[in-house]
């Protein structure tokens, strides 16, 4: 690494094999500029970043990183709400969602931003739905669900049902979207009321880490409620096609996985971090070479 170099890492469990830390460096090589991102898992590391309980700390590693020289972050499951206590200021977008998924540093203070909305809303204009024709239905309130349901409301649908094992995830985010949107679009559902929403749906979205590579390989719902006429959107990138996906396409659901949602965000932060605009069709292709590279290994 030179001197001119720029340090970034990406903060969360299980990212030892994410893609978004080689495709920003060859985002950051094509433009001609050294840029060198490493993954900060705290389960894998020793010392400050664990409390007295051996839970990840979250707002420590924060900390430690940037005592290392990293300048900037991208955050993943589980911490996007976790690292919010480390940040001096939260822009608008991650104060409504309450997380963050992208945080800089400007003139010394560490800002939390959430780009993931921005991404959700490409992913799901790539399929050509009609976001404002009929109900969706969304599994998960957590970082990444609150960024789905913020897109989801602002591409116009007329209601959305958010399902959590937490019920009070799922109202904790209702409560904080409803200061931006009309609360009537918006409502709870518990997770035994799931075949009955979705037989009542036009579109789902999984916003779990629910089948994603090293947690598991089981879909969020029961297959048997997928429909031909249903559209499945799912945030998960790794693999490429989870469970829910491939079950999806088979029974001739528009569908897509989490790909076009983390290229969008990753050149958001891009961004961000640089002052350089990225091209989220060189990053995608970038994506999917390293997708398919992972796939061969």
């Amino acid at each position: 690494m030179t001197e001119s170099s720029t340090l970034l890492g990406l903060i969360g469990t299980n990212v030892a094999g994410s893609l978004t830390p080689p495709m920003h460096e060859a985002e950051a090589l094509r433009h001609g500029f050294p840029l060198v991102y490493r993954p900060l898992d705290p389960t894998l590391m020793r010392g400050s970043v664990t409390g007295a309980d051996g839970e990840p700390d979250w707002p420590a590693l924060v900390t430690t990183a940037i005592d290392c020289g990293y300048s900037g972050f991208n955050v993943t499951h589980p911490a996007k709400r976790a690292v919010i206590p480390a940040v001096d200021e939260l822009d608008e977008d991650a104060g409504l969602l309450g997380a963050v998924n992208t945080m800089t540093i400007s003139q010394g203070r560490l800002i939390g931003r959430n780009t993931d909305h921005g991404g959700f809303a490409e992913a799901l204009a790539s399929i050509a739905v009609d976001p404002t024709y009929g109900s969706v239905v969304q599994i998960g309130a957590g970082g990444a669900g609150a960024a789905v349901a913020y897109a989801l409301l602002k591409a116009g649908v007329p209601e959305l049902t958010v399902i959590d094992i937490d019920p009070g995830s799922a109202e904790s985010l209702k409560a904080r979207l409803s200061a931006a949107f009309d609360s009537s679009r918006l409502r709870v559902g518990a997770p035994e009321e799931t075949a009955k929403v979705m037989r009542e749906a036009v579109g789902l979205v999984n916003a779990t880490p629910i089948g994603m590579t090293g947690v598991s390989d089981a879909s969020p719902i029961a297959l048997e409620l997928l429909r031909p006429d249903l559209w499945v959107g799912d945030v998960i990138y790794r693999p490429q096609k989870t469970t829910l996906i491939q079950a999806a396409e088979a029974r001739g659901c528009r569908a897509f996985g989490g790909a076009r949602m983390a290229v969008g965000q990753a050149a958001a932060s891009f961004e961000l971090f640089t002052g350089r605009r990225a091209d989220p069709e060189q990053m995608l292709k970038t994506f999917d070479r390293l997708q398919e590279h992972a796939a061969v290994e």
